[in-house]
């Protein structure tokens, strides 16, 4: 066996140690800040158009700059992760985020609030995607699913907590100060927080092993080894060449390009079902008629399925085929998203909204580990990235799509428009997906006919 696939090994038939559980809460925590963050703005926009007089023309921007941040941040900082390492790029993201969140607090009108969540956008953008890479690099591939969803539970608890907190302080101004001006200081605290946390993170071992850098793993996976106590004898592995950084282009030739396609067209359709949801049901439930205060209340409660439908996801993320979970709670989305739109009492609202948000973060953690064991690591980070840079694009574009439509045609017109997404996009997954589940990401890259060119691409 070469050293690199002797490492690789090494590290798939690790169990889960005390070491992974720690690499999981650290990136679950700095999750839960990023999704509470992604979540606030259509929480406080209602709030914000009375506080600054913000006008309908001008709430599209505010909830589009973050999104559009996040385009920007998850295609450079995503290509950067793979050129600098995952660790050092995620404190680079941190930081960019915490400044720009806490400066956005002090906002004096919207527009300056609108600059500001752009800029912490482009911190955010790149976050999610490195998670999802940063995991499946470190993780052994029979736990790698069930543990990225274990990340995501901790980091969903973030949406009902924007939630709760919206619906305490908006309209209160704890120590004088506004409370929508709060609840960007708790983001950006916290974020601050998790930087000093990340700090003591290691490198991905397999980053440096495609970087030559083995002597640098070797400590890396030592360190996971001792926290594992007794092992198995290392398995026999197949050789293969060492893997080398490769230029962007690389992702559109021959074995990658189906993927690639495959993964951004899926990209661009989830968007309609998750975040269409998530970030307009405040504004939709105040076009169904229900003032500021039961519209976040209900959100709120609706955002409960967040966390709780991430739990439920543990036991199913190695248990199901992964693009099978993603085909079955899309399908569940379409279902429940129809029901939403033509609700009309408060209970069934609270109740579908909470079933819809439920089943769609069981996709939402199939599809985050899904879209990250596909590449190889050479490419992992810029593939999840350039990938998910589409979803925050169409998510900027969501409010200029969904609001006039929800405007002319109401609600339920949203959600028949969010249904067909979901049904493309079964398709799309069920043709052209590879099966992931239980595998090596060393294994999934070799499946597509993969091999790394003896005289590699120089990195672009």
């Amino acid at each position: 066996m070469t050293t690199s696939s002797t490492m690789t090994a090494r590290l798939d038939r690790l169990p889960v140690t005390r070491f992974h559980r720690l690499l999981i809460a650290v990136v679950g925590v700095a999750t839960f800040f990023d999704l509470y963050d992604l979540f606030l703005a259509s929480t406080v926009s209602t709030v914000l158009a009375k506080e600054f007089g913000v006008s309908g023309a001008e709430t599209k921007p505010l909830l589009a700059s973050a999104f559009l941040g996040a385009f920007v941040g998850s295609v450079a900082l995503g290509r950067l992760a793979d050129r600098i390492g995952r660790r050092r790029a995620f404190l680079l993201t941190l930081s960019v985020y915490s400044l720009f969140t806490l400066l956005g607090a002090f906002s004096t009108d919207v527009w300056m609030l609108v600059i500001c969540r752009f800029i912490a956008g482009i911190g955010i953008g790149a976050e999610l995607p490195l998670a999802d890479a940063y995991l499946a690099d470190l993780l052994p591939a029979h736990a790698r699913g069930r543990a990225t969803a274990w990340a995501y539970t901790i980091g969903f608890c973030g949406v009902p907590a924007a939630g709760f907190l919206a619906r305490g302080l908006v309209g209160e101004a704890p120590l004088g100060i506004e409370g929508w001006r709060w609840l960007f200081v708790i983001g950006a605290l916290g974020a601050a927080i998790v930087w000093a946390m990340r700090t003591g993170l290691p490198e991905s071992p397999r980053w440096l092993i495609a970087q030559g850098r083995h002597d640098e793993a070797e400590k890396v996976i030592r360190r996971l080894e001792k926290s594992a106590g007794s092992l198995p004898e290392v398995p026999e592995a197949p050789h293969r060449e060492e893997a080398r950084p490769q230029r962007f282009s690389t992702l559109f030739r021959k074995p990658w390009r189906t993927r690639s396609l495959m993964l951004a067209a899926f990209q661009i359709l989830q968007v309609f079902g998750y975040y269409g949801f998530g970030s307009l049901v405040p504004i939709i439930l105040t076009a169904k008629g229900f003032d500021i205060a039961h519209s976040l209340t209900f959100s709120a409660l609706s955002f409960l399925g967040y966390p709780i439908g991430s739990a439920l996801s543990i036991p199913l993320m190695e248990r199901v085929q992964r693009k099978w979970l993603i085909v079955a709670a899309a399908a569940g989305m379409a279902v429940f998203g129809l029901a939403f739109g033509f609700s009309t009492s408060g209970a069934a609202i609270v109740v579908l909204g909470f079933c819809y948000t439920a089943v769609s973060n069981v996709f939402s953690n199939a599809y985050h580990a899904y879209q990250a064991e596909i590449f190889p690591t050479s490419l992992r980070a810029t593939a999840a990235g350039s990938s998910y840079s589409l979803s925050r694009l169409m998510t900027a574009a969501m409010p200029y799509l969904l609001l006039p439509l929800l405007e002319a045609r109401g609600a339920t017109a949203v959600f028949v428009v969010v249904a067909l997404a979901m049904v493309l996009l079964i398709l799309i997954t069920a043709v052209f997906g590879p099966r992931t589940t239980g595998r090596s990401v060393d294994d999934i890259a070799a499946a597509e006919g993969a091999v790394t060119p003896s005289r590699p691409d120089r990195p672009s």
